[in-house]
């Protein structure tokens, strides 16, 4: 039966989707209008501060920490807490903006600077040591002679990273936690283990080698131990101890082979970069840092923020599910709740009444950030049970496509069905002008394979996608993939033009028969959305690296010509594909800039620089199919 007859049949046997519910309505002034300079003096005017407090950890070391109360407090007050490795202490960025709506509600707020960054002192270590200095913070701020002894933890990227650790510290004064793009304090959960985003399917990425250059720096100013408090604060009024680095031309620099040298050619000290690229995915030294993983429980409840085009949309909604199954403790288990928006890492500031994401509309994406999460935090820190009602839906996502809000009591919602559509062709489905097809039968005994050659010196460029944080080389979002479909590197199936729109929502993933004539290399997928004009947008894309089939702590080279099965990373998304609309799936051998190239020695590439030309298949035929699994919801 053809695409075109089956989908009516299809979709009418799917359960119909839940409605969403509205986000509550903020309390106080919205200051996301405001100048830095109005913010800076609004604060001033009304809290009263502590700048630059050293606050000492189990060690000895002081954290540099801010603290902000409202004028006309009485009584103890909830805090939040806001760690951050940036130069903030000044209150610049988004925690100028959450200190003073935090005040006006009747909270402290207290930001502090991670170990070994600007002010504070000790050596640094990505994610600032969450089990020992993130629960001396909470100590300290609960025995304060101002506090109620709850505290909420809250922010966005680095500053959302470090709770994760944190919350299987189960600290008696951490009383929720908001965490907003989070991915990156993630080490293995679940069907997930890219130890902090530096790697998908095993392949690292390069984003944080471009954040590290920015922010590691190991032989950073510091002022005299033991200076007068009062002369710090002062100094910090006028010196912020943040460097300036060289400019870089990254789109140059990030081709830089061997990669481990990247930094050291720009004459940069060895630092964190070096420690982390020499290792591999099931090197154990990932479990000495800061980084969360599944077996350490979870103790805090927490109202997750992410969205469809972040850096790790999988492992952050893969880490909210395991958070509701934890079993250390029933009340943090019962109390998570997840919003999912249309946009890239850390902009929930943009979701308004008409949010382009890449090259996209994604129409009016409207919803209350800040007063859903001073809700959230009113319930847990002021015992206000009302306030953020135990009725919310535990998800509310965005449907892309359909440009709405929907909601659903789990993730994926339960309506969603998976449907399998499968990778065809003749034999050439290379480019977009080849006879890739995507269907739901599956194919005979005997299809051809499709065959290309990947180079590693002449790789598929990455346009759009999930990325942050990477000086400027790979902008995220939306964006129409045809200029590399036009490669004969690049392996292209696409369905027929939908008969009725078409829900996918939860996780995709992606099932391979390859082989190649190298003894390793990569497999690259990628979900699209062909509009009625040809327009192919990005809805995800994932990556994995073949001599990690068996696991991450079971590398094998391959044998050329012997056929293997490859299980990418699952993708993650909300997408209704309208009528008239075609599914396209994306294979190649490389997504470059935004993942490190594999050089196809089976070698250890990260220190190699000659590469090897690789001849790559995809089978699917027969008992050798190639596939796709949706996660398909019927339309309401």
């Amino acid at each position: 039966m053809s695409m075109r007859a089956l989908l009516p049949l299809l979709l009418a046997s799917l359960p119909a989707a839940v409605g969403a519910s509205a986000a509550p309505a903020s309390r106080a002034p919205d200051y996301s209008k405001y100048s830095e300079e109005s913010l800076q003096q609004e604060l001033k005017q009304n809290a009263l501060d502590e700048r630059v407090v050293l606050v000492p950890m189990r060690d000895g070391t002081g954290l540099a920490t801010n603290v902000f109360r409202p004028k006309d407090a009485k009584g103890p007050l909830p805090t939040i807490l806001w760690k951050t490795p940036y130069s903030e202490l000044g209150m610049t960025g988004p925690s100028l903006r959450y200190a003073l709506a935090a005040v006006d509600r009747g909270y402290a707020f207290v930001i502090q600077n991670e170990r070994g960054r600007y002010f504070s002192e000790g050596k640094y270590q990505i994610l600032g040591h969450p089990q020992t200095d993130g629960y001396d913070a909470l100590s300290w701020i609960a025995k304060q002679p101002w506090s109620n002894g709850k505290v909420g933890t809250l922010g966005c990227s680095s500053s959302a990273e470090w709770q994760l650790a944190l919350a299987a510290q189960n600290h008696p004064a951490h009383a929720a936690m908001v965490p907003m793009a989070a991915g990156a304090g993630i080490g293995k959960v679940g069907r997930f283990q890219e130890h902090g985003n530096w790697y998908t399917g095993g392949v690292p990425r390069s984003l944080f080698f471009v954040w590290l250059y920015h922010v590691d720096n190991p032989l950073r100013a510091q002022l005299p131990a033991n200076l007068d408090s009062k002369i710090r604060a002062r100094v910090a009024q006028y010196n912020d101890l943040a460097a300036k680095k060289p400019d870089v031309e990254w789109p140059k620099q990030i081709k830089h082979l061997p990669i481990a040298e990247l930094l050291s050619d720009l004459g940069e000290p060895p630092a964190t970069f070096e420690e982390l690229i020499r290792r591999t995915p099931a090197d154990p030294a990932w479990r000495t840092g800061g980084l969360y993983h599944d077996d350490m429980g979870w103790g805090v409840p927490a109202l997750w923020f992410n969205s469809w085009y972040d850096v790790s949309i999988g492992p952050n909604l893969e880490l909210f599910n395991h958070a509701r199954k934890a079993n250390t403790d029933a009340e943090a288990s019962a109390n998570q709740y997840a919003v999912i928006a249309p946009v890239a890492h850390c902009q929930f500031n943009k979701l308004g009444p008409d949010t382009k994401v890449g090259e996209r509309s994604m129409g009016d994406t409207t919803f209350d950030v800040d007063g859903t999460i001073f809700a959230w935090f009113d319930r847990w820190l002021k015992g206000e049970k009302h306030a953020f009602a135990a009725t919310n839906p535990a998800v509310r996502y965005f449907t892309m496509g359909e440009n709405v809000w929907k909601s659903s009591a789990q993730w994926p919602p339960k309506e969603a069905q998976t449907v399998r559509m499968y990778l065809r062709s003749g034999g050439s489905a290379n480019s977009l002008y080849g006879d890739g097809r995507l269907e739901l039968t599956p194919p005979p005994a005997g299809e051809k394979p499709d065959e290309f050659t990947y180079d590693p010196l002449n790789p598929v460029q990455t346009i759009g996608g999930g990325d942050c944080c990477n000086g400027g080389i790979v902008i995220p979002g939306a964006f129409d993939q045809r200029v590399i479909e036009a490669r004969a590197d690049v392996l292209v199936y696409t369905s027929e033009p939908l008969s009725e729109p078409m829900e996918v929502t939860g996780f995709v993933d992606a099932v391979l028969k390859v082989s190649s004539s190298a003894k390793d290399t990569d497999f690259a997928v990628k979900l699209v959305d062909v509009a009625a004009d040809g327009t192919a947008y990005i809805i995800a894309d994932t990556i994995f690296r073949a001599r990690y089939r068996n696991g991450f702590d079971k590398p094998e080279p391959m044998t050329p010509g012997t056929i293997y099965e490859i299980r990418p990373t699952p993708m993650a998304t909300s997408i209704r594909f309208d009528k008239g609309h075609r599914i396209r799936v994306e294979v190649t051998s490389s997504n470059f800039p935004k993942f490190v190239r594999n050089l196809n020695t089976g070698g250890p590439n990260e220190t190699e620089s000659e590469p090897v030309v690789a001849r790559n298949t995809i089978h699917h035929a027969g008992d050798d199919a190639s596939y796709v699994e949706l996660p398909v919801v019927k339309a309401r």
